[in-house]
């Protein structure tokens, strides 16, 4: 948990939601054969792979597609932080850093290291930060939740909320916090979908890569062709602080 606060720093923390109540109903979105099909667009070669046989859970008993909602919201939130905690991790492995940061002395070229040296009060900062976003994100801002008909992976507008102004954000906010220039407003639906089957599979590769430098950088010779080069870090790295 360490590198991957560290290192994403987004509002994309574990998705968690807690069980709905009694009686609320479900629209289904998904189905099993929707994962199906999903599967074979995101990878003709391998398609449709549940060894665990999630496609058929039924989480808190609250219905099979309340479940497969959670599970696509979830992997698509943890690929986002891994693809940041990735890219991250390449970045402070080689020494760069950005001009305005958290004060303290960074000069370690070990990422997971790097998160020790921040001060608690800046962690704490990235912490509440994420929790406001992640508060956010389930308020309702954004219409339908996720696992009740709404679109896995979407995060509701600060200034126009699908949900209607009661839950626009009363001081003023510059930027969204998804696509804040609007690289994909006009863009074609076909544009979009594509967009989205190349998140997933992006996501899913970083999660990989961001265990393997973790595991690579704690345990030497557990990830098999990968270089010595690799700062290697003592500590632990799911301590929270």
């Amino acid at each position: 948990m360490k590198l991957t606060v560290a290192l994403a720093c987004l509002p994309v923390a574990a998705a968690f939601v807690a069980p709905a109540p009694a009686g609320a109903s479900v629209k289904v979105q998904e189905t099993k054969a929707d994962l199906e099909a999903l599967a074979v667009k995101l990878n003709p070669v391998v398609g449709f792979y549940d060894p665990l046989g999630l496609a058929d859970a039924d989480f808190w008993g609250r219905g099979n597609e309340y479940t497969i909602g959670w599970l696509r919201h979830a992997e698509i939130k943890h690929g986002r932080v891994a693809m940041a905690g990735f890219v991250g991790y390449c970045l402070h492995a080689n020494g760069v850093q950005f001009p305005i940061h958290i004060p303290g002395d960074y000069s370690t070229k070990s990422p997971a290291e790097l998160w020790d040296q921040v001060p608690e009060a800046g962690k704490w900062q990235i912490v509440l930060f994420v929790g406001f976003l992640e508060f956010f994100s389930e308020s309702g801002a954004g219409g339908a939740h996720y696992t009740k008909g709404g679109k896995p992976g979407a995060f509701p507008s600060f200034n126009s909320p699908e949900a209607g102004d009661q839950f626009k954000i009363p001081h003023p906010v510059p930027l969204d916090l998804w696509d804040p220039v609007g690289f994909t407003k006009n863009a074609s639906p076909e544009k979009k979908e594509r967009g989205r089957l190349i998140e997933i599979n992006n996501g899913r590769l970083a999660m990989i890569g961001i265990m393997g430098f973790i595991a690579a950088s704690t345990v030497p010779g557990s990830v098999p062709y990968f270089t010595e080069d690799l700062t290697q870090y003592s500590g632990s790295v799911w301590a929270p602080f």
